[in-house]
């Protein structure tokens, strides 16, 4: 395609090479400017390769915005980027295009992400794989346009973060970009994803942000990983997190130093792993670090909050390993989300006081005559401890079911204990346990044979 004519007057002024040779633009790529996202933003990653309506799941979590995970190439050697690398996803509208267009009716908005472990060890991060600076720049621009989105994440990491040759393509293709958005009155940020130690950034994570400096390149987010540390230590996270930051914003100041500390704490990120991760248990995020992350984020005024990822947002694998639709711990669905959501818009409204109800076993079979217990557990999930109220509901003739005791400050234990007679008829009858409080209630089930 032609290049736009104050797309080329701009670059002829910047008299750099990379201007000389022009980005292929659309005809309607500067005809929009997308909404700028909130100066604070809460934007959980979501799967985009389960089949499942993002607009759907935004809704139903109460997540008005989301990181889109992920664009990559098809195979090594490619410029051409789908989502996930799929053939059949291309960058259309009709990939995505009418959910994205809901969400960002309901006032919230999408962050496609290009790379992720799997492109980042595979050769597919569209930057590894294309050699042409221009036709990578070619690509961000028409996701751009195409979704009409104001911010584009970089997630890299692995084999991407030690391809130098990736990286300054990389940095170059975006400051094409970044140079387009500001002759045609575009907002276009973009973020970097980077995994990190306890400390900050390895090496290799601070020399991708010196080259960007190098090249003029505008980093506007840098987003830690603040999980899988793989350093076969125990872990408070949500101290790590706080003590990770701190080590960003400590390379920051010496890449940046004309930056204000506020200015540097608003280019930070983090995503978590909602309780547990790839290392396992001693890396396990809790809800109690959720709200403590919050708070320490709301205080500085940090940029970017999120976690992968959004379809794990629930206790439905509660003691298990880490998966991709789980969080592997006993909690509500949408819990992490309740506890992020208000950080939008600058996080000034608190979470809320909650709470969750669980049990220790999920069925149990009494003989006739016969009696079994399991323990009912609740937990803070936002807030502060509140009384919670226990009942218990659905048992059949013959059964007597109870809750001993039957309020307890949240965090605490009780004791459902399902007594028959004789008289019990044989079955499967489904027992509901339900915690009510001052801000609602929660349930959990207990199947009975």
């Amino acid at each position: 395609m032609r290049l736009m004519r104050s797309f080329r007057a701009a670059l002829t002024a910047a008299v750099t090479t990379a201007a000389s040779v022009g980005l292929a633009l659309s005809a309607t790529g500067s005809a929009q400017a997308a909404t700028p996202l909130p100066a604070h933003v809460f934007a959980p990653y979501f799967e985009a390769w389960t089949g499942e309506s993002p607009a759907a799941l935004a809704a139903q979590s109460g997540a008005k915005h989301l990181t889109m995970a992920f664009l990559q190439t098809a195979s090594k050697g490619s410029c051409t980027p789908y989502w996930n690398g799929d053939t059949g996803m291309p960058i259309a509208a009709s990939t995505f295009g009418s959910d994205i267009k809901t969400i960002q009716a309901n006032g919230g908005d999408v962050i496609p992400s290009f790379g992720g472990y799997t492109a980042d060890t595979t050769g597919t991060e569209i930057a590894d794989s294309c050699t042409d600076v221009q036709q990578i720049a070619a690509a961000y621009e028409k996701v751009i346009t195409t979704y009409d989105i104001s911010r584009l994440d970089m997630d890299i990491e692995v084999d991407s973060l030690d391809n130098t040759a990736g990286i300054d393509r990389r940095n170059k293709a975006i400051k094409l970009v970044q140079d387009w958005a500001a002759a045609n009155g575009r907002t276009v940020q973009f973020s970097y994803t980077l995994p990190t130690t306890t400390h900050g950034l390895a090496d290799n994570g601070e020399a991708l942000l010196r080259n960007a400096v190098s090249n003029g390149t505008r980093v506007d987010v840098v987003n830690l990983m603040t999980f899988d540390y793989y350093d076969n230590q125990s872990h408070d996270m949500a101290k790590d997190t706080q003590t990770a930051a701190q080590g960003l914003v400590d390379t920051l100041t010496e890449l940046y130093p004309n930056k204000t500390s506020a200015q540097l704490w608003n280019m930070v990120g983090v995503t978590e792993m909602p309780g547990v991760d790839d290392f396992g248990p001693a890396e396990t995020f809790s809800l109690a670090n959720a709200t403590t992350v919050y708070n320490w984020a709301v205080s500085k005024g940090i940029n970017t909050l999120s976690f992968w990822a959004l379809q794990r947002d629930n206790g439905s694998c509660a003691g298990g390993a880490a998966a991709d639709n789980c969080s592997g711990i006993q909690q509500n669905t949408w819990d992490f989300t309740h506890i992020f959501a208000p950080f939008t818009g600058g996080g000034s409204t608190q979470p809320g006081n909650d709470f969750s109800v669980s049990l220790g076993s999920a069925s149990g079979t009494v003989t006739a005559g016969q009696s079994a217990t399991t323990s009912v557990k609740t937990a803070v999930t936002s807030g502060q401890a509140q009384t919670v109220n226990l009942s218990v509901s659905g048992a059949p003739a013959g059964v007597t079911a109870s809750v001993s005791p039957s309020s307890v400050s949240a965090g605490g234990s009780a004791t459902l204990t399902v007594a028959t007679t004789s008289a019990a008829a044989s079955g499967t009858y489904t027992l509901t346990v339900t915690g009510s409080s001052a801000s609602g209630s929660h349930s959990a089930t207990y199947t009975l044979t």
